[in-house]
């Protein structure tokens, strides 16, 4: 049995379809701050606060077939996190610390984490690889921090060993459609983009389109969720097959504009989306990509839905699945 923390949220829904497709028995942990409960099987969701200890202790107790566990419970606004840091480090970082105490007390040794690329900070070279130097410039980048120094602590101390996921920017929706992105509130450019062909919001603002790339707009490395799914489901097998702990960058390898992306979205939705233009934002890198090279030649991960098109139309299905068409455009 496998417990998924975070496992009604958006990547975390994800993982539980991917992993029950690999024939595992899940559990799922959320305390649903921001996941869905219709996501999940109720049968399959405890409602814990990574913080109680206690609850965690009794979870892993009456339980006693969980062998591992996918750690996906974060909170994970960048700006919310640079005006309420107290709250980060709470949950992030102390509420991890919590659930590595009770795995260990309970013989649980097999970790998967979902850290992201917000612990490089601002970029040195272009793809990231998994050596660049670790400066997150935002308290959230810096918790996953924090706990990356951890595990590997952990795994010297405890043998609790563990994979690290470095995630560039999860995009699309589970192609069969039965989950999908629904943050409140968004703020994933695609989703966002997908709200104006709907309807639900008048135009996108696009934030500089002054940057030193081929069309002047920002370049980030859009991965499809499902692809990070599978994933996780390598991270596990590599874990249980006795691999070291370690980390890896999960990405495309190539990024896309913003203006692709709305290019795509036109193309997909037949919807044409008004644009805002607006200054740069504080902090905003030209391009942030990703090197996955780590991820497939060790955990042999090759991405099913890579290019832009299928990330785009996957998430289309899912947001009018789940936001109903427009009265009118």
């Amino acid at each position: 049995m496998i417990l998924v923390t975070g496992g009604a949220g958006y990547i975390g829904s994800h993982v539980v379809i991917a992993l029950q497709q690999a024939g595992y028995e899940v559990l799922v942990l959320d305390n649903l701050c921001y996941g869905h409960a219709e996501f999940i099987e109720p049968q399959q969701l405890h409602r814990i606060d990574l913080e109680d200890r206690l609850g965690l202790d009794t979870l892993f107790k009456n339980h006693p077939t969980i062998e591992a566990v996918i750690h996906m419970a974060a909170f994970a606004y960048v700006g919310e996190s640079v005006s309420n840091p107290a709250l980060y480090y709470r949950n992030n970082v102390y509420g991890t610390l919590c659930l590595l105490e009770a795995m260990v007390a309970n013989g649980v040794k097999n970790l998967v984490f979902s850290s992201t690329c917000a612990t490089y900070g601002e970029p040195d070279w272009i793809p990231l690889t998994e050596d660049h130097p670790q400066r997150p410039i935002n308290p959230y980048g810096y918790t996953k921090l924090v706990i990356e120094q951890m595990l590997r602590d952990f795994d010297r101390a405890y043998g609790l060993r563990s994979v690290a996921f470095r995630y560039f920017n999860a995009a699309g929706a589970d192609p069969e459609g039965r989950v999908g992105e629904d943050h409140d509130p968004e703020t994933h450019l695609i989703p966002l983009v997908l709200d104006v062909a709907l309807g639900r919001r008048p135009q996108i603002t696009v934030f500089g389109t002054d940057y030193p790339t081929a069309d002047g707009t920002c370049i980030r490395d859009y991965i499809h969720v499902a692809d990070l799914a599978d994933a996780h489901v390598l991270g596990l097998k590599y874990l249980q097959a006795g691999g070291a702990t370690g980390a890896f960058n999960l990405g495309n390898g190539s990024g896309f504009s913003v203006r692709q992306v709305i290019e795509m979205v036109e193309k997909v939705t037949g919807q044409a989306i008004p644009q805002q233009l607006g200054t740069r934002r504080p902090g905003d890198p030209a391009a942030l990509i990703g090197s996955a090279d780590r991820a497939r030649s060790i955990l042999g991960w090759n991405p099913r839905y890579a290019d832009l098109e299928s990330i785009v139309t996957t998430a289309w299905n899912w947001h009018q699945k789940r936001f109903g068409l427009p009265q009118s455009i």
